[in-house]
């Protein structure tokens, strides 16, 4: 853009204009940013100015600083009068800036990091030192083989960005790191002249297997780069601690639901998720032979000059011995090198591996790889080799690295979970137990109470429902078939591969026993003989699930053969909790609160059948959806729900934020392995004193109480369907093109309760009303007021709260009512007065109250970088949002030609990269 200041002040209205800086860059104007970030942003921006000014040309770029400027009544009279190509360009330029400024943020948090960690040590080094300052270097010890992080990468369509587009911002992220000069201000204007000339728009909507490459794409450079320093941070921090990490330790490993999800998308088939795991293992073996390559380059150990175990030349000769393809000149060159002799045997095996998994063979014991345990046993003989013979340094350096980096990636990069609707299972087995002539009316029928125990008879008897493969119906012979796929990917691939079956919409025991049943079925379960091959996870989403955790959960456990099951599944249960959904059924209160019971009631319940629960947090990229800072988040977890295991999910545009940049990957696996050590030791019991905790039990009941009747009582409201549809962009998500799931439930109504809560939050946020993350709040607080000075003490010493009202006053510093007003104004002027001056009133007692308990004077202000970076973003925010608005219009009178569609989706994307979240 050109020259000028862009104010620090928030508002929704025009300014007077800034004031251009004489020497033609952009002066960004905040106290609480990094004086090294302004003038980075500075620098990016003004380039993007240069290309705007080459390709587009002088009067274009003085629209832009028009439109940035001008009051709200004048930029409404501009963007009226603009042509659909010019609209366009205009949504651009100020979608690139958000890119550029979000990139280069991005690059100085992990600046920051480096610094930090030099001059206070990083998450994992403050972690142990916290822990061993208390005393508890047993109890750490004791607690470090359990250690299980699990981020799950999903394919829930809330990343605006495409891959092309994703490319070039790291292309300039890593410009940004080299030293400024002549060469990099070049290298840097062409990568940003290219991400212009990129259409941010998708031609087709990704099927499946395109978000499956694009977790890949992920999931590749987190095994490179990632993960092997992460885990050679943990094993230092741990060593200087005196406490020793046990033997096949995987303390982090990466999960996918890209390919597995089938909970309303019916593209996921059982082919898909068996080409899609095909294409995971063959881009995980292709890091893997990476990896090995240069090991083998960096591993020329002579035997002239030092020692080798005789197992590892013994294990040599076998493997030549049945190996084809090996280059008989290896076994020549690397005559006194057997390590490397050694590491060529290694690769050969995995490329047989890979070609048997394209081709569909079965596997040769002995060639190929069964699975990545064999294939970890093979290293990790190397890797003893090596410490016993050329001593620590090298035994725990790259060789170390590179047994981690398998350990933790496995041969498929990531563990995939498969998902389905709860009522899919009950169909297909409706119709085997109705053949069998065995009850008094058809299964369909049956209360939960009967079906219940139907089932778990079955569960715990040996006789099959039917002859394998049963005659079913279309949708339940699909259903039944992904069972078959499982047990073909745990043959082909190994145990690890799939490891939970999750249930969606989980309402009572009989839910998990119907997918339990069809498991046996397919042969993945048989509690006599001692086998279970995955377990299975009661997806707990709305409020009425979550309230009654406790009860379901030892419905489930107090069966003899569900028991079993359990037990051959080590005694763990995983159950997830479902943050999207409650949220919007009763609001972010009533939502945050019952997570919170319910993983007290389950954790207990656990307790009682000796069964640790494991749980699987479906957290958004918004609050609305569950977001929100991780290592808060897990922190603010009950005492005793973590247990050395966190799994929870990374959606959408959090994955680029969190995983982009090789440093920010670093940081964040760090902060996850870091809270996960302090929650499991630390905090065991609860932090609270018994009085404190009963009491601030009791007043956070009642906020959340009448936060839920607030928040109940707007989406009772019966023009609220047409307000939403009208006064927010919610039509245009499927426009986007973002994913491959539909944004309704299959067989839903067309009201709201039908909408997915993507969309739900998506239409909200577009829009500026951010309504999921706040509304409510302010009621709860208010009918807590008389407890004011018993809410403060809950913020300052209870991390549930206190990362509640955070997240809170986030998304009310996210909010923008003034804009919001202009979408009323413009596209539903005849629905919308009551509604929006109902959320007027809401968020000005929100924000009062939210206020009173933090003890602040104004928003954000215990987080000045992060206010500074809303504050920066909101001019040229503004222009984008009025300009969405004066598209969708056009678009819904009538207006229909193709290019007003695509200038709609470019708003939709700058809104998106301005306020970092979609949905």
């Amino acid at each position: 853009m050109t020259s000028q200041t862009i104010s620090s002040q928030t508002t929704s209205s025009g300014d007077s204009p800034s004031e251009a800086t004489s020497s033609g860059e952009i002066e960004v104007a905040s106290d609480h940013i990094d004086p090294e970030l302004r003038a980075d942003i500075a620098h990016v921006t003004t380039l993007l100015g240069d290309v705007l000014r080459r390709t587009e040309g002088e009067e274009f770029l003085e629209l832009v600083e028009q439109v940035r400027t001008l009051d709200d009544e004048s930029r409404a009279r501009v963007l009226a009068a603009l042509d659909i190509p010019t609209a366009t360009r205009l949504a651009r330029a100020f979608t690139a800036y958000f890119h550029l400024a979000n990139t280069t943020e991005q690059v100085h948090r992990a600046r920051a990091y480096r610094r930090d960690r030099q001059e206070a040590g990083g998450w994992l080094e403050r972690a142990v030192a916290r822990v061993t300052e208390g005393g508890l270097s047993d109890e750490l010890a004791a607690q470090v083989a359990s250690l299980a992080v699990r981020p799950v990468f999903t394919a829930h369509p809330t990343e605006a960005a495409r891959r092309s587009t994703l490319d070039k911002l790291r292309r300039i992220a890593a410009l940004l790191e080299l030293p400024e000069d002549h060469a990099r201000t070049r290298r840097m204007a062409e990568a940003i002249e290219l991400l212009w000339l990129t259409d941010e728009v998708r031609i087709e909507p990704p099927n499946p297997v395109d978000e499956a490459r694009n977790g890949i794409y992920y999931l590749e450079s987190l095994s490179r780069e990632s993960i092997p320093e992460v885990l050679d941070e943990l094993r230092a921090r741990l060593d200087d601690a005196g406490v020793p990490v046990p033997p096949a330790w995987r303390p982090l490993r990466f999960g996918s639901w890209m390919g597995g999800d089938r909970d309303g998308n019916p593209r996921v088939t059982p082919s898909i998720t068996r080409e899609i795991l095909v294409l995971q293992a063959r881009h995980g073996i292709g890091v893997i032979r990476d990896m090995l390559a240069e090991l083998r380059r960096t591993l020329s150990v002579s035997e002239r000059i030092s020692p080798v175990d005789q197992e590892v030349r013994d294990r040599a000769v076998a493997m030549l011995a049945v190996l084809p393809g090996v280059d008989p000149r290896y076994p020549r060159l690397n005559a006194e090198e057997p390590y490397r002799l050694y590491l060529t045997c290694v690769d050969v095996r995995l490329q047989l591996t890979a070609d048997r998994l394209t081709r569909g063979t079965p596997h040769l014991a002995g060639q190929d790889y069964r699975d990545d345990d064999e294939l970890l046993a093979d290293l990790e003989l190397l890797h003893r080799s090596v410490l016993t013979h050329q001593g620590p340094t090298i035994g725990t350096g790259q060789v170390q690295q590179v047994v981690d980096a398998v350990a933790a990636s496995g041969l498929t990069l990531a563990t995939l979970d498969i998902r389905e609707h709860a009522e899919r299972h009950h169909q297909a087995l409706g119709q085997l137990v109705d053949r069998l002539d065995i009850l008094d009316r058809p299964y369909a029928d049956l209360d939960r109470p009967t079906r219940t125990a139907l089932l778990a008879r079955e569960l715990g008897s040996r006789r099959p429902l039917a002859p394998y493969p049963p005659a079913l119906d279309e949708q339940g012979a699909a259903t039944l078939a992904i069972f078959d796929t499982v047990r073909w990917a745990l043959d082909a691939l190994g145990e690890r591969v799939i490891d939970s079956y999750i249930i969606s919409m989980t309402q009572g025991a009989d839910d998990v026993l119907a997918a339990a049943l069809l498991a046996r079925e397919a042969g993945l379960i048989d509690l006599t003989g001692g086998i279970a091959r995955i377990g299975f996870a009661p997806l707990l989403e709305t409020l009425v699930e979550l309230e009654h955790a406790g009860e379901i959960l030892d419905k489930l456990l107090i069966d003899p053969a569900y028991r079993r099951l359990v037990a051959l599944r080590g005694d763990v249960q995983e159950v997830m909790l479902g943050y999207s959904d409650s949220n919007k059924q009763g609001g972010i209160a009533a939502s945050q609160w019952l997570i919170q019971k319910a993983q007290r009631q389950a954790r207990d319940v656990g307790r009682r059948h000796g069964v640790q629960v494991r749980f699987f947090h479906g957290r958004g990229g918004s609050v609305g959806r569950g977001g929100g800072p991780t290592y808060e988040a897990i922190m603010s977890l009950p005492p005793g729900a973590v247990e050395g295991t966190v799994k929870l999910t990374e959606q959408g545009e959090v994955i680029s934020d969190k995983y982009a940049l090789p440093q920010l990957a670093r940081e964040n696996l760090e902060l996850m392995l870091a809270a996960t050590l302090e929650a499991t030791v630390l905090h065991r019991k609860d932090r609270r004193a018994p009085r404190d905790a009963a009491a601030w039990d009791a007043v956070m009941e009642k906020v959340a109480l009448a936060a839920e009747g607030r928040y109940r009582e707007l989406v009772a409201r019966p023009e609220l369907p047409a307000y939403f549809l009208a006064a927010t962009p919610v039509d245009q998500l499927g426009a986007l093109r973002l994913g491959s799931r539909p944004s309704r439930r299959p067989d839903s109504s067309a009201g709201l309760d039908g909408l997915r809560a993507i969309p739900w939050v998506f239409g909200w946020t577009q829009s500026r009303q951010v309504v999921p993350g706040w509304y409510g709040v302010g009621t709860g607080l208010a009918h807590a007021a008389g407890d004011l000075e018993a809410l403060q003490k809950m913020y300052a010493g209870w991390p549930f709260f206190r990362a509640f009202i955070d997240n809170v006053a986030m998304t009310l510093a996210k909010t923008d009512l003034g804009i919001a007003r202009n979408y009323v104004a413009t596209l539903a002027p005849e629905l919308g007065a009551e509604i929006l001056e109902d959320l007027e009133t809401e968020f000005a007692l929100t924000l009062a109250q939210v206020l009173a308990v933090c003890g602040d004077a104004e928003l954000l202000a215990r987080q000045p970088s992060l206010r500074a970076t809303l504050e920066v973003r909101e001019r040229y925010l503004a222009p984008l949002h009025h300009l969405q608005v004066q598209l969708l219009a056009r678009h819904r009178a009538g207006e229909s030609d193709p290019e007003l569609e695509r200038a709609l989706m470019l708003t939709t994307n700058g809104i998106a990269a301005g306020m970092r979240n979609t949905g």
